[in-house]
């Protein structure tokens, strides 16, 4: 058989990410895997007169960025042309927001939705000069009278809508707000417009789902802007019947069907691993054993382009909400709770315990959103529970964010294989707004990255996206340092970390994740060739500026897929 290789690259730093995170000069691709990696002069002797050869000049190779929770469809739906972007830096103020909806109503046709995301109270002008000032309904009344408004924030957590999308839903002083939701309302007991948790629900299931064509487009779109980020991979974390996307994509069990029809016209240009979510939030183990029936539509096709892995369920909400359930209060005096079906704090445990139960004797993986430290440590008490009733040792259940998960959990999830996957863009852009919800202290620790890898945990990094921007660059940066997005002082600079831990939390920990680090994650022989190639020297880099360093070059299946 003939050594000859498609792809070549030569004197480069390849960072390999194998077991010794060793480094070589020049690796080679040949039938979409890698044919060797090494020195210049071994690599560049399986060049024949067809081969590409690449000169790096001292560039960095790393394997194909996989972010491990991206939600790629909604990312694809909520940027434009689908929907406003009303994130910073696009606009600084509710003003700057009220005049993206005016221009938006000038051009939709009167009674459609009009709808966006991204907005942040931290980078509001009015709510920083006054801290009372939340968004309201009033702010957008006057600008779309006649067409109702659903802005989600950039957490997905918090919609902010219009009285016309309140009329619509029905909600008024008198309406209870669903198992998990907050209807805010101000002193007189007046929906202020902003919809919380599960209440978003109410308003986001009356806008018209997006068609599967619809979905497909969204997706081409959003492969083809991670292509340019050298993401090459990414876990789609949750869908099914438990999920009305952000932006009221409808029931996303419509967006696997567009999954599977990429797959099946050969359109699908990236690897993607699937969490199904067979429950809303503020479900019950009964809502999860009738959502899992037939679910799963990826039989029969190459998994190594898309896999159902697991399920994800909803445990609490988020800290910056005080809907995490925490063990002692925020500032305010809340603890928050947990969103599933159950009547107290107890009852509610036990049907997550049941939930848990449920989906880890079926058979899958686990993935639960979960954020306050309370909650955390039932998670994973209900983990090590199922696990005793039903020995599975390799179910790499893990949990989502897990913001203030404690060392006591991590020691029990390291115990068992399991795993955290922590989002640190989110680190970035929110911790000074943490300080003063649950104070400097707990502010300080959220995300311990740096206790999560010496307690024995494979940590993965995700974007969160379309909460985040896909830059795992910035991740990989504020994992490093711990500074501030607003303000630039480190928060927690003790849970910094390493280059290469950061690396392989995008990379093989992720692969891992997905069972796959047999053939992705790491540059090595017989690999899946998925590479990114950064526009410079990255460790040599300052962390600093990472973040902005190009990509250069980005190959997936063996393909040159993105070009700078």
């Amino acid at each position: 058989m003939s050594t000859t290789a498609d792809l070549i690259m030569v004197d480069g730093d390849v960072l390999t990410v194998d077991a010794d995170f060793s480094v070589a000069r020049a690796v080679a691709v040949r039938d979409g895997r890698i044919l060797a990696v090494g020195g210049n002069a071994e690599i560049e002797a399986l060049a024949g007169p067809r081969t590409r050869v690449i000169d790096l000049a001292g560039r960095t190779v790393l394997p194909g960025i996989n972010d491990s929770h991206l939600h790629g469809a909604t990312w694809g739906l909520t940027r434009p042309p689908f929907a406003l972007s009303v994130g910073h830096p696009a606009v600084t103020s509710i003003a700057d927001v009220t005049e993206a909806v005016r221009q938006a109503a000038a051009t939709t046709p009167p009674g459609e939705w009009i709808t966006g995301l991204g907005w942040d109270l931290g980078y509001l002008a009015e709510c920083l000069a006054d801290p009372a000032r939340r968004p309201h309904r009033r702010d957008l009344d006057g600008v779309s009278p006649d067409h109702p408004v659903c802005l989600t924030d950039f957490s997905g957590h918090t919609a902010w809508v219009n009285s016309r999308a309140l009329e619509l839903a029905g909600i008024t002083r008198d309406t209870v707000a669903p198992a998990g939701g907050v209807i805010d309302a101000d002193a007189d007991g007046e929906p202020t417009g902003l919809l919380k948790e599960s209440a978003q629900a109410v308003v986001q299931g009356l806008i018209p789902p997006a068609t599967v064509e619809r979905r497909k487009e969204a997706i081409r779109a959003a492969v083809a802007s991670l292509h340019a980020q050298g993401i090459t991979s990414y876990t789609e974390p949750g869908l099914g019947p438990g999920g009305t996307e952000i932006l009221g994509g409808g029931l996303s069990t419509e967006t696997l069907q567009a999954y599977v029809e990429l797959v099946r016209a050969g359109e699908l240009a990236s690897r993607v691993s699937v969490l199904l979510l067979p429950a809303p939030m503020g479900g019950s183990a009964a809502d999860v054993t009738a959502g899992l029936a037939g679910l799963d539509t990826t039989a029969g096709l190459d998994r190594e382009r898309l896999a159902v892995i697991g399920v994800k369920l909803f445990a609490d909400g988020v800290p910056p909400n005080e809907t995490a359930w925490m063990h002692d209060p925020y500032v305010s005096g809340n603890q928050g709770a947990l969103c599933v079906h159950g009547a107290d704090a107890g009852l509610r445990q036990a049907e997550l315990a049941e939930m848990i139960r449920v989906v880890h004797a079926a058979g899958y993986q686990l993935g639960v959103h979960v954020t306050g430290d309370r909650a955390i440590d039932a998670v994973v008490d209900a983990f090590v529970a199922a696990y005793g009733a039903h020995p599975r040792p390799d179910a790499r259940h893990y949990v989502i964010h897990g913001d203030f998960v404690s060392a006591g959990s991590l020691a029990k999830l390291a115990a068992h294989g399991y795993s955290v996957n922590m989002n640190p863009a989110i680190k970035w852009t929110i911790a000074d707004l943490m300080d003063e919800v649950v104070g400097k202290e707990r502010s300080d620790y959220q995300w311990p990255v740096r206790s999560a890898a010496e307690a024995g945990l494979a940590v993965c990094a995700g974007s969160d996206a379309p909460i985040t921007e896909p830059n795992w660059r910035q991740g990989v940066a504020a994992m490093m340092l711990r500074e501030s997005k607003a303000t630039g002082r480190a928060s927690g600079p003790e849970q910094c970390v390493s280059l290469e831990v950061a690396i392989r939390a995008y990379t093989v920990n992720a692969a891992r994740q997905d069972f796959a680090e047999s053939w992705k994650g790491s540059i090595e022989p017989g690999m899946v060739a998925d590479l990114c190639v950064l526009g410079g020297d990255l460790r040599a880099a300052d962390p600093h500026d990472i973040p902005a360093i190009p990509i250069d070059l980005t190959v997936f299946d063996g393909r040159v897929v993105y070009e700078r």
